[in-house]
Formats: structure tokens, sequence, C-alpha cells
């Protein structure tokens, strides 16, 4: 008769206390592995998040410059005004110059409490009426839009403050100034355009970037065009 021999560890298996070592091992694995991929996760969508703002940024800024460039100066007629809330440009088409002049405007207004730098334009404006009507519409809508007016704008970036001043007579100004009340207060016509639009941003903390962005608008026709 052949005796039984000792079962080797492999074959006895686990011990209940290994077993328990080995759930717990791998519980702190996952663990550790989902917090990795919860911090990934966190850092780009704060990194998506980062660059929407800086493209929404670098976007309005180019309509800024866009806005000035196609300014419609018309005789008698008021095409840039800044009433130290909000910037009304008289601009046309650039696309399709039949399709009649608008009004924009660009102003800082708080939303759901928070400083918002927003641009508003009308629709196409065919009779004197009309533009008269649009440009008084630009400067409600800055103080206090109606739902129609909330339709037209666009949001463009947290803003603590902003600043315009004009260059005219070699020298930088603030529109609102009491050295240039006589002139610069009232709103720009074909005989007034000046020469530069200086556009200062305070932008909100917090944001993609922060600080004091300056942006100059040189008028196409000073130096040739240059």
């Amino acid at each position: 008769m052949g005796r039984n021999l000792p079962l080797t560890r492999r074959e006895q298996g686990f011990t209940l206390i290994e077993l328990l070592v080995a759930i717990g091992l791998l519980a702190l694995m996952a663990a550790l592995s989902w917090q990795g991929l919860d911090g990934m996760t966190r850092s780009q969508a704060r990194m998506r998040q980062y660059s929407d703002e800086v493209y929404a940024l670098q976007a309005g800024l180019s309509q800024w410059g866009a806005d000035l460039d196609a300014l419609a100066v018309q005789p008698n007629t008021a095409s840039l005004d800044w009433d130290g809330r909000a910037l009304r440009i008289l601009r046309r088409n650039s696309v399709d110059p039949g399709a009649g002049l608008s009004v924009v405007a660009w102003s800082r207004r708080s939303v759901e409490g928070q400083g918002q730098w927003l641009r508003w334009q009308s629709p196409p404006l065919q009779t004197r009426g009309e533009l008269q009507m649009a440009w008084l519409k630009a400067a409600q809508w800055a103080q206090s839009p109606t739902d129609d007016d909330r339709q037209r704008e666009v949001q463009i970036a947290a803003l603590d403050q902003w600043q315009i001043f004009y260059f005219r007579g070699g020298a930088w100004s603030n529109p609102l100034s009491s050295a240039g009340a006589s002139a610069d207060a009232k709103p720009v016509t074909e005989a007034t355009t000046p020469d530069a639009v200086r556009l200062v941003l305070t932008l909100a903390p917090g944001q993609a970037l922060t600080g004091s962005i300056t942006r100059d608008w040189l008028r196409p026709t000073v130096g040739g065009g240059k």
C-alpha cells in the first residue's frame, strides 16, 4: 500500500489571509489608477476650457479690428461713438456692399454676476430711419437689453473693465475728457474721424489669460493705407 504524500503549497491553494491581501492590493491599485485617470480628465478639461477662452478672445479682437476697418463714414451721419458704456460703429458689409449698412456695438455688462465683453449687431439697414433707430437701440442694449437684444449679442470674454482712447492731433485722449468735450464727446462724423482708436481690456482673474491687453487700430487712410 502506498502512503499519502503531503500536499504541496501549490496544491493547497491560497490561504484566506493571502486572498485578503491580494484583494486589498488590487483595490489600492484600482484606486490609484482611478485617481490618475480622474486627474488626467480634469487636466484635459481645463486645457480645453483655456483653449476655448484664448480662441474666443482672439476671435473677438479680430472682429473688433474688422468692425473698425469696415467703418462707414457718411456725410452728416454719426459713424463712431463712445459714450462711456458702449462703442457704436456704423459699418458696411465687407462681403456684399449692396447688403446695406449695420450698426455694431461693443460693451461690458454683467452677465450672471460676471462682467463680460459683448458684441451686438443690428440687421442690415436700408433707410436713414432704420439707421437712426438701430443707432439708438445699440445704446439702449448696452444698458438695459431686451430679450430680443440678447439674441443678437455675443459674449467674448470675462472682463473687469475696459477703456477707449482716440488719437487726434498727435496725442491720445479720452473721448469723454473735459479737454476734448467740445469735439470728442460728440459722435464721430466724416470730419472728426480719429486717426486711431486704442482699446484697453482688463481681463477678469481666473481665466486662461489675465492682466491688461492693449489693441491699437489705425485708420487705413492714415499714412497712405499702410
